[in-house]
C-alpha cells in the first residue's frame, strides 16, 4: 500500500549547486551536506587553499566537487565564472563580512567594505545563477544567508543587521520577481553558530553571557543544526517556499 501523502525528498541527484564562502563555516558545512544528498558541488572563496582543501576532502568522501579562486565583489569575474561553469540548480550565498562598531565609530570604509560584499555581491551573484537557470529554462533554488540580525537590532551591528536587512528585502523582491520561473528565492537566518569564526568575537568581555542571555534555548548553535535547513530550502521538499526567511536561532527573536 502507497501512503499518501508520500515521503518529501531531500534528495540533490543530478543538481548542481554553487556556495560562496565556501572554504569554511556555514558554507563547507553546506557543501559536505549537499553532496552527500547527490549534488555535484562547486565551492568558491578568495583562499584558495581552504576552497581547495574542503572539495578535496568531498571527494575523497566519494562525492562530487570542484572548487576555484573567486572574489564575488569582482563582479566581472563572478558572472564570466558562473556563466562558464553554470547553470547551478542551486546557490548558497554565503560569502559575507562584519565590522562590530559603534554607530558614532562607523567610517566610509567599513561600510563600503560590509555593504558591498554583503548585500551588492550577494544581489548580483543570485542575478548571475538566475540568469543561467533562466537562460537553459530550468528551476531553481537561491539561498540567500542572512541572520537573526536581519529582523532585530543589536549593539555595534549597524551595519551588519543593514546588510541582511537588506538582504531580507531583496529576498522577497526576487522571489516575485523569479516565481513564474519556479525559481524560489529564500533565506536562512542563524543565530551565534559555534565555529572558529564566533569565538573570538564571544570572548570579548561580556559578549558570550549576552549572546546566552538572548538565545532562549541558553547555548549556542551547533553547525549540524543548521545543515537541515539548508538541506530543506535547498531540496525538492520545499517546492511552496519562495520569499521565506527561514529563522534557527535558539529562540533569539522570540522576544
Amino acid at each position: 500500500m502507497t501512503l499518501t501523502p508520500a515521503l518529501p525528498s531531500f534528495r540533490l541527484d543530478g543538481k548542481k549547486a554553487l556556495i560562496t564562502g565556501g572554504g569554511r563555516g556555514i558554507g563547507a558545512a553546506a557543501a559536505a551536506v549537499f553532496a552527500q544528498a547527490g549534488a555535484a558541488v562547486t565551492l568558491c572563496a578568495r583562499t584558495a587553499a581552504e576552497v581547495e582543501a574542503r572539495a578535496a576532502e568531498i571527494r575523497e568522501a566519494g562525492f562530487a566537487a570542484d572548487a576555484f579562486t573567486l572574489d564575488v565583489n569582482d563582479i566581472a569575474t563572478m558572472r564570466r565564472e558562473v556563466e562558464a561553469r553554470g547553470p547551478f540548480d542551486i546557490l548558497l550565498n554565503n560569502a559575507g563580512a562584519n565590522r562590530i562598531r559603534a554607530i558614532t565609530e562607523v567610517t566610509e570604509e567599513d561600510y563600503d567594505a560590509v555593504l558591498n560584499l554583503n548585500l551588492k555581491a550577494a544581489l548580483f551573484v543570485a542575478q548571475a545563477v538566475a540568469k543561467g537557470l533562466l537562460a537553459a529554462g530550468l528551476p531553481g533554488s537561491i539561498i540567500n544567508v542572512s541572520s537573526q540580525m536581519g529582523h532585530v537590532g543589536g549593539a555595534g551591528r549597524s551595519l551588519y543587521s543593514a546588510s541582511k536587512f537588506g538582504l531580507e528585502g531583496l529576498t522577497k523582491c526576487m522571489a516575485i520577481d523569479l516565481a513564474p520561473q519556479a525559481i524560489r528565492v529564500n533565506t536562512i537566518c542563524p543565530t551565534f553558530i559555534d565555529t572558529e569564526l564566533t569565538r573570538p568575537i564571544l570572548e570579548t568581555p561580556g559578549t558570550r553571557d549576552y549572546v546566552l542571555s538572548r538565545i532562549k534555548l541558553g547555548r549556542l548553535g551547533r553547525m549540524e543544526e543548521l545543515t537541515g535547513a539548508l538541506l530543506l530550502l535547498a531540496s525538492d521538499a520545499s517546492t511552496l517556499m519562495t520569499g521565506s526567511a527561514l529563522v534557527v536561532d535558539g529562540g533569539w527573536t522570540a522576544g
